[in-house]
Formats: structure tokens, sequence, C-alpha cells
């Protein structure tokens, strides 16, 4: 993902196009500063009457930001929550096992991923 790096306002109006248009059907300040460069890089549609959607790499933009919290949680507190898919997920990449008092520890292979994701900036 060269020069993909999303800012956090960036990643807000995702999240606001994925829960989908409001009641005036219009779009926030933040979806509409974000719109150009999330379209150039194919994560938002916009179709010619100007609505916006969620592109499929949209979409798995979301999720792995939520699987790198996730991780990050489970890394800071073995006792935190996930979401089933996040789990799911981060269970079958071998990145966290299921403890037996409930939550997860983060497994080596977990930890190498968070330092790479760390050494990143993401």
């Amino acid at each position: 993902m060269k020069n993909e790096k999303l800012t956090q306002d960036e990643y807000n109006a995702l999240d606001e196009v994925k829960r989908g248009p409001t009641k005036g059907e219009r779009v926030s300040a933040c979806v509409g500063r974000n719109t150009k460069r999330l379209a150039a890089l194919k994560l938002f549609s916009v179709a010619r009457d100007g609505r916006v959607s969620l592109t499929d790499k949209g979409e798995q933009t979301l999720f792995l930001r939520r699987c790198i919290m996730g991780l990050r949680a489970v890394a800071a507190d073995p006792a935190s929550a996930l979401d089933a898919d996040v789990a799911m997920f981060l269970g079958k990449k071998s990145h966290i096992v299921p403890r037996a008092e409930g939550g997860f520890d983060i497994s080596d292979k977990g930890r190498e991923s968070l330092t790479d994701i760390e050494n990143q900036g993401i």
C-alpha cells in the first residue's frame, strides 16, 4: 500500500459511508472533504447522481483496520473483547490463540505482525 496511508478523518469517512446515508441523503463534511482521495484510491465509488458507496477494497480496508486494532487490544489486555469475525480471522491466521479462562493470547506470529505494523507506522 504505497502512499495509501489513511488519516483518522479518512477512516471516519469510510465508516460513515459504510453505515449508509442519513435521512437527508446528503454527505457530511467529513465525507465531502475526503471523497476525491478515497475515490482515487478506489475505496469509494461515486455514482452519477452523487451517491457515495464503499467498494470491496474499502470494505477490506476497514476490516483490516479492525483486525489491527483487535490485535493491539489483545496485546494490551488478553481479556479484550473481539468481534467474532475479527477473532475468527486472527485465529485462522495464527495471530491469536484462545485462553482457557477466556479471552486470547497473542502468538509469536501475532507479535511479529504487530512489530511490522508499528514499523510501517500503520
